[in-house]
């Protein structure tokens, strides 16, 4: 099969190692992955903030760029979702839809495709499990703890194959973490104030490093660590996965 590798502009900006380790790890699972060098953001921030008329140039675009793979895998969940439910084209609207059947997020991509029941890595911490909303509640990685219904977790099975980690259980297991693309910004203190309450969840069970699917929501609090001057890190779940 031909993976094309969809990486998001603010992994492609500030944590390349994610976008590398990613490709590692796909290439060790022995795949064939291929990088479109005029890639662009997805346009997910403008559909956002109300003006998805904006993003028909990174459609187009995009469309171009992952026409002919047969997966495309992304390190990002808000990412994934935005291209599933947004990618449009009144051209070539098939070939959108084709596409919109063929993105995964990476987890997903391990669980649901790949079926992945082995992982040979190695992280020996205690790790806290961020749950990001459109991994949990658009593309439903995990079981919303609002749903009387038996629980499940591809991310927690895919850490739970990497030897010497320790997964810590959190009081709020699924809450928002306040960052929220522009909402981080049209709503500050608000946003600081639910990034501050995910970290002291983490701190009261003793976790070292904060890990989760989207690079935005762990920069998010990784800004807020800062502050505080603590030493739990934040680190990319892939970048456990694909650990030794």
């Amino acid at each position: 099969m031909r993976v094309g590798l969809f990486i998001p502009c603010y992994i492609d900006q500030f944590y390349p190692q994610v976008a590398i380790t990613t490709l590692q790890l796909l290439e060790k699972l022995g795949l064939k992955v291929e990088y479109p060098l005029t890639q662009t953001c997805c346009g997910q921030p403008m559909a956002n903030s109300g003006f998805e008329h904006y993003t028909k140039d990174c459609n187009k675009n995009f469309i171009k760029n992952f026409n002919e793979f047969d997966y495309i895998v992304c390190p990002s969940g808000s990412c994934t979702l935005h291209i599933k439910e947004h990618l449009h084209d009144q051209n070539e609207e098939a070939r959108a839809e084709q596409i919109r059947q063929r993105v995964f997020e990476l987890t997903e991509f391990l669980t649901d495709v790949l079926r992945v029941d082995k992982l040979e890595a190695r992280f020996p911490h205690k790790v806290g499990l961020h749950q990001s909303c459109h991994g949990l509640r658009g593309l439903q990685l995990a079981q919303m703890s609002e749903l009387v219904a038996p629980p499940f977790s591809k991310t927690e099975r895919l850490l739970n194959m990497v030897q010497g980690i320790e997964l810590i259980s959190l009081d709020r297991t699924d809450e928002c973490c306040g960052f929220g693309g522009t909402f981080a910004i049209y709503e500050a203190a608000v946003s600081v104030k639910m990034g501050q309450d995910r970290i002291a969840d983490h701190h009261k069970h003793g976790a070292e490093y904060i890990t989760g699917v989207d690079m935005s929501c762990l920069m998010h609090l990784e800004g807020i660590l800062r502050k505080q001057k603590s030493q739990m890190k934040v680190i990319h779940i892939v970048e456990i996965l694909n650990s030794n």
